[in-house]
């Protein structure tokens, strides 16, 4: 190795290294950033079960996984969850990073300490396939309707008196296709 042959003005000594503050680490008490202070536990609770406007998921079911992960990020969905999990079973974790996130994407209300959150997770909607890569937003169409499609046919059929009052008609599962257009344009 050479030495070093010019240096800052001053005193000139060969194999010098560059300084080093002597207070790198904060004082106590100071401002730190967030995952370094101590984060308050909360308590998530479930919202009230609304009746069914439309389609919901499992948080397990692969779909949620895949497409709101590209959408929202791996943190967001692991806080997600995180907070179903813990409202499941009435336990308080620490206060999530990625909050703020799941609050703009309608995922979870937060008012206070108070954290609500769905038991099912939506899908998509339109202003989030933007943000998925063109091979995920082909992909989306296909496995969101192969989802409702298995919905549909394993939803209870329509009451008894009122299937007597319809003209006789095909069988539910082959109309399943038709009626996926209008279904997918309320969901989004």
């Amino acid at each position: 190795m050479y030495p070093m042959r010019y240096a800052a003005p001053g005193t000139v000594r060969l194999d010098d290294r560059p300084p080093v503050a002597a207070d790198i680490a904060p004082s106590p008490g100071a401002v730190c950033r967030i995952p370094a202070q101590q984060r308050y536990q909360i308590s998530p609770r479930l919202l009230p079960a609304a009746p069914r406007k439309g389609l919901e998921l499992d948080p397990s079911h692969p779909y949620v996984r895949t497409y709101w992960t590209a959408a929202v990020g791996p943190g967001a969905v692991a806080d997600l969850l995180r907070l179903i999990a813990a409202a499941r079973r009435k336990e308080t974790i620490p206060h999530p990073l990625y909050l703020p996130v799941l609050c703009r994407e309608g995922l979870v209300h937060h008012a206070g300490r108070a954290v609500w959150v769905r038991g099912l997770v939506p899908p998509l909607r339109r202003r989030h396939l933007s943000r998925l890569s063109p091979t995920l937003r082909r992909n989306h169409g296909r496995d969101l309707t192969a989802v409702l499609r298995r919905l549909l046919s394993s939803s209870p059929p329509a009451s008894a008196p009122a299937a007597a009052e319809e003209p006789a008609r095909a069988p539910r599962n082959s109309e399943a296709p038709s009626r996926m257009g209008p279904q997918l344009q309320n969901q989004l």
